[in-house]
């Protein structure tokens, strides 16, 4: 082996052991500072409870709100992006010259740089206003458009990773349909995407777990009222927002307050967790199947 291929092959082992010890070190804090906090709140209190607030003269520590919340925001955000993201995915490679592909991917790439608290305060002074326009009962902070705007926002994610996938279907199963006689659009809809699903479910699980960890977007547009419901039209407060909020300094270190945070940090490393990891192992059954 060269020198030089040496040299690289350190820098990966490296890079793989500081990432492993920067992941040790996070799930260290949070189990750190989360385990005196379960040692005087229940965990049954903790996921069963239907009220979050550890802020009010009346405590309650039940996580559901923020869970709803954060869910709610989420599945708007996919219901927004799966579609356009997976449309601009199947023009991009079966129906856009080649120049035109390579012009739109950098375009949709600048959409994922903009800086989040900017797709916030869009949500909050165009696109609310704009929806309060046909919905009236439509509140002034509410989940509903930072949920659309979270959909915006990863949109590049999921068209970019699923032209990827679709992309690298073998072309015999396209020469097969067109040989069939089946049209390009039934060829990519009926035959590409079903045959790209896997890697297709990747990025959408990826774009998920994105919009999960969002913060500034819900923090802006969403209100921050941890509330147990899935109506979009109301402010909700979703995990990410409330750690925020106790992070600005109001509540007092050490406190049992300030403890939430690190409790409902576990939930969060938790679903994101799981996410990537589901991500992983369908990655890994897409390519045994096609290698």
């Amino acid at each position: 082996m060269k020198l030089s291929e040496k040299i690289i092959e350190s820098l990966l082992w490296l890079a793989a052991v500081i990432t492993i010890l920067i992941t040790a070190g996070i799930i260290w804090v949070l189990l750190a500072g989360s385990i005196p906090f379960f040692q005087e709140v229940s965990v049954i209190e903790f996921l069963t409870e239907k009220e979050w607030t550890p802020l009010f003269a009346q405590k309650h520590f039940g996580i559901l709100p923020l869970v709803a919340g954060t869910f709610l925001t989420t599945a708007i955000a996919i219901a927004v992006a799966l579609p356009i993201g997976l449309t601009i995915a199947v023009y991009l490679n079966e129906y856009a010259p080649g120049s035109l592909k390579r012009s739109i991917k950098p375009l949709l790439e600048i959409l994922a740089t903009i800086p989040t608290v900017v797709y916030g305060f869009f949500a909050l002074t165009v696109v609310t206003p704009f929806l309060q326009s046909f919905i009236p009962g439509l509140a002034g902070f509410n989940a509903l458009s930072a949920g659309i705007v979270m959909g915006i926002m990863i949109i590049p994610m999921i068209s970019s990773l699923s032209e990827d996938a679709i992309s690298s279907v073998p072309k015999s199963l396209r020469e097969a349909s067109y040989g069939m006689g089946s049209t390009r659009l039934q060829t990519a809809f009926r035959v590409m995407v079903p045959a790209a699903s896997s890697g297709i479910i990747v990025s959408v699980i990826l774009a998920i777990s994105r919009a999960v960890g969002e913060t500034m977007i819900v923090a802006i547009a969403a209100g921050q009222q941890p509330r147990l419901t899935l109506n979009p039209l109301v402010p909700i407060e979703t995990i990410t927002t409330y750690i925020v909020q106790v992070s600005l300094g109001d509540v007092p270190h050490g406190s049992l307050e300030y403890r939430t945070i690190f409790a409902a940090g576990i939930v969060l490393f938790v679903f994101t967790f799981g996410l990537n990891n589901l991500s992983f192992w369908i990655k890994k059954k897409y390519q045994e199947k096609y290698d």
